[in-house]
């Protein structure tokens, strides 16, 4: 059994109330469901350690305060990457395999992570990440290159990724991403969840969403976040028992509903995030119409109708996607919001179907000129195939000025 890689003292504090479900978020901010609302077992608390030593793996750098203080400026307001539950994130400089801090622009560029110094789930995460990412590596998990552990001060640092987050592209910046593109974010996304519900002990990633989901200049895919990490189910167990927690709009309704947290789990947030890929909305979304705040209610409907399917495609595409592409990604997002967890595919399965769809150029908007071209049949009735383009009324608005064409999507 893989070992915990370093000692959590909870004190007093480990008792949790089995009424209270926690979300938390990327944006610092927590959802309590009512106690009547849901019943839910505690996390039993972590065994008392031996000491408070730290004995992370021989191949992390162990930095000083005063090194992350100096590789940061003094960790200045103008470095700060993000904010989470966990803390600011800070970009850096340091020396190529150094723990030296370096000029701003020279030696490695790298994100600080530093925990907030009066929180107990702060440290918790911590110890997470650095018992979690300390020893899996892998393509697509965010790598980290070390951490700090001086008096009450708790810092991880890890490689810097240059385009930020899929959250961040898919709602935030002006130029979305290609089709091409959001396919092979969504491959390596899911390629890092299938190594750890895959390896030897395996792991529940547990907060899978756009904003854990970090890219690099090639647009790669790398999981990032593992503070709410949790090791699988051993033996004949079939689940784990533990205090919800996770991010409103993702988790899986079972485990919000028991506690019991499976890799199905993860496969449920999966689609949700696939469904966010596909449609360019929020899982949730409290500024949208009250029928459409929730993505997962708002698109079910609309996933197992091909007459319907393309009217939720995200219109910044304008028809650039491929047809099969999407018919594939909608049925795929289905599977994996299914109320069953045990109908769910696994992340294995997930990958060998997206593999596919990143050779496919059956692009709508190729379909929909050929159809122009040809006399006699721009007022042909639809069938509700794509190319019912009274259902597109967003997507061929600037139909000439496409981003096929312009170059306004983000390649990959």
């Amino acid at each position: 059994m893989r070992k915990p890689v370093l000692s959590l003292i909870l004190a007093s504090h480990t008792s949790e109330s089995a009424a209270e479900t926690r979300y938390l978020n990327a944006s610092n901010r927590e959802m309590c469901v009512p106690n009547d609302e849901a019943k839910l077992p505690s996390e039993p608390p972590d065994p008392p350690p031996p000491s408070e030593t730290c004995r992370p793996p021989p191949q992390l750098l162990q930095f000083t305060f005063q090194e992350l203080k100096s590789a940061t400026g003094n960790f200045r307001p103008d470095s700060i990457l993000g904010e989470g539950g966990f803390g600011y994130v800070f970009k850096g400089w340091i020396e190529e395999n150094s723990t030296s801090p370096a000029k701003p622009g020279t030696g490695v560029t790298v994100a600080v992570k530093s925990l907030k110094p009066d929180g107990l789930q702060g440290h918790r995460e911590w110890v997470a990440e650095v018992d979690f990412l300390g020893q899996l590596h892998h393509a697509n998990l965010v790598k980290l290159v070390g951490y700090c552990s001086e008096d009450d001060q708790r810092l991880l640092v890890y490689e810097f990724m240059t385009r930020g987050s899929l959250e961040n592209h898919l709602f935030r910046r002006t130029m979305p991403l290609s089709w091409p593109c959001r396919m092979k974010i969504a491959l390596g996304a899911a390629k890092g969840l299938a190594f750890l519900h895959g390896n030897r002990e395996p792991v529940i990633y547990r907060d899978f969403k756009t904003s854990n989901i970090l890219l690099d200049t090639e647009f790669n895919a790398k999981l990032s976040d593992f503070g709410l990490a949790k090791a699988g189910p051993q033996g004949d167990n079939t689940h784990v028992s533990t205090r919800v927690v996770g991010t409103y709009g993702y988790a899986a309704p079972e485990y919000v509903m028991t506690g019991h947290l499976t890799s199905k789990s993860d496969v449920y947030s999966f689609g949700v995030v696939l469904l966010e890929i596909l449609t360019g909305r929020r899982s949730m979304d409290k500024k949208r119409p009250s029928g459409e705040q929730n993505l997962v209610s708002w698109a079910r409907p609309y996933l197992s109708d091909k007459r319907k399917l393309y009217q939720i495609v995200d219109p910044r595409l304008e028809l650039n996607y491929s047809i099969k592409g999407v018919q594939k990604v909608s049925q795929l997002s289905y599977g994996c919001l299914n109320r069953d967890p045990k109908s769910r595919p696994s992340m294995d399965e997930i990958v060998k179907v997206l593999i596919p769809l990143l050779d496919l150029n059956d692009m709508a908007i190729i379909s929909y000129q050929s159809r122009l071209s040809q006399p006699g049949r721009r007022r042909r009735k639809s069938d509700g195939h794509v190319l019912n383009m009274s259902s597109h009324p967003l997507q061929i608005r600037n139909i000439r000025g496409s981003p096929l064409n312009s170059g306004k999507h983000h390649p990959c």
